[in-house]
């Protein structure tokens, strides 16, 4: 049968990064490409008895919740929020299915076919697809090492008017980048000037591993509370499977993406919710995020001393200073879609680079993730993609 499949999904597209991971569920291969956290550091035990407690505490903890969320959850973000300086309370807070959702619900209310949207190059693959599906033209922004250079940004913003900035200015995925405040400030400034939201996508925020550096979320800059809207989760640093992660900004946004969560799906599961806020409650959450940013800092010096073999003039890459993936760049002959079949023959798998830019996309680059395989075998694995990258095949 032909299908009348409604035209917007023309733009769909599968996600690289989840066909790679189907290709990689092959037991010999380690896999660096999906931005998975360590299962070998979860708080298994902690996760149990904070469901057990949501159980003992009687049948209405099974019943239907507010679309907006578990108040005591929101409660307790209002207050990691204010840990990061901003300002919240927990009628401006939605909880939501992780973070992607975030990025969807906010694309339902602002986007009409045509509308621009800027964001950096490359950038988070599945936002894009998000964008796109929407109808936006995504428009990129030059950018260098501390984010986006403000005179391309401000004749960007003057020329096109955009509905708003995607960014993800603390540890960027996929190239791990973090903006500096001066940046920070003169993004949230172009913004005030031209009326131009901005959707903060933070994920990795917490997993920093300098502590003696500070890096201010958007955010909190905006004194106003009027132009950002800020959104992260709980997949990086507890655990992926509660899909948990929420948004904050100016009300009448939040609002309107309340409304538009209820049309598609009611609200985000209330078990999963109430086991988390015990969990936050009692557990000491603080505690395992260091312990999560030392093992990640570890691994990453792993993989890091690997690609210090590979030679300089070939490939070049920047040690990040948290999250979860590291961002190499070949010489321009090297096709890493192509390398990519002959890493998974030698037991081994990255993502490709392209499907991360805008429009042009760099064939020579790719993305390694260092947070979800285990020591020994982030080695092995950095023995197989070594021996590619130094011996590709004639392709």
């Amino acid at each position: 049968m032909n299908y009348p499949f409604a035209p917007q999904t023309k733009t769909y597209e599968s996600s690289a990064v989840r066909d790679i991971l189907k290709v990689t569920q092959q037991g010999h291969v380690i896999s660096f490409a999906g931005g998975l956290p360590a299962e070998d550091i979860f708080p298994i035990e902690e996760v149990k008895i904070a469901y057990e407690k949501v159980f003992a505490s009687g049948k209405s903890s099974l019943q239907y919740g507010l679309t907006e969320g578990y108040t005591p959850l929101r409660e307790a973000i209002q207050t990691k929020m204010a840990q990061k300086g901003i300002a919240s309370t927990p009628e401006n807070i939605l909880v939501t299915t992780g973070s992607q959702q975030v990025i969807d619900l906010f694309s339902r209310i602002m986007l009409s076919p045509g509308d621009i949207v800027f964001t950096e190059d490359p950038t988070y693959l599945s936002a894009l697809q998000v964008f796109r599906s929407y109808g936006a033209n995504v428009i990129s922004v030059s950018s260098d090492e501390h984010g986006m250079v403000p005179d391309d940004l401000e004749a960007k913003m003057d020329q096109y008017h955009p509905k708003f900035v995607y960014i993800i200015p603390t540890f960027s995925n996929p190239d791990g980048k973090v903006w500096s405040n001066e940046r920070r400030q003169k993004l949230l400034n172009l913004c005030y000037k031209y009326n131009v939201l901005v959707l903060e996508d933070d994920p990795y925020g917490d997993i920093q591993f300098h502590y003696e550096e500070q890096y201010q979320p958007v955010a909190a800059f905006d004194k106003q509370q009027s132009h950002v809207i800020y959104t992260s989760t709980f997949s990086k640093s507890v655990v992926p499977a509660l899909r948990t992660g929420w948004v904050t900004g100016p009300t009448e946004v939040v609002q309107m993406m309340t409304k538009a969560k209820q049309m598609n799906d009611l609200h985000s599961s209330s078990l999963d919710q109430q086991a988390l806020y015990y969990l936050l409650r009692d557990f000491n959450l603080d505690g395992h995020i260091k312990q999560i940013r030392n093992e990640y800092y570890y691994r990453m010096t792993i993989m890091r001393d690997y690609l210090n073999k590979l030679e300089p003039g070939l490939f070049t890459w920047k040690e990040p200073k948290g999250g979860m993936f590291l961002w190499v760049e070949g010489n321009e002959e090297l096709n890493t879609t192509r390398l990519l079949s002959q890493a998974v023959e030698k037991g081994v798998a990255f993502v490709p680079g392209a499907p991360f830019y805008v429009d042009q996309p760099k064939h020579n680059t790719f993305r390694l993730n260092f947070s979800h395989s285990t020591p020994d075998k982030i080695k092995l694995g950095m023995d197989r993609l070594v021996d590619v990258l130094l011996k590709p095949a004639v392709v």
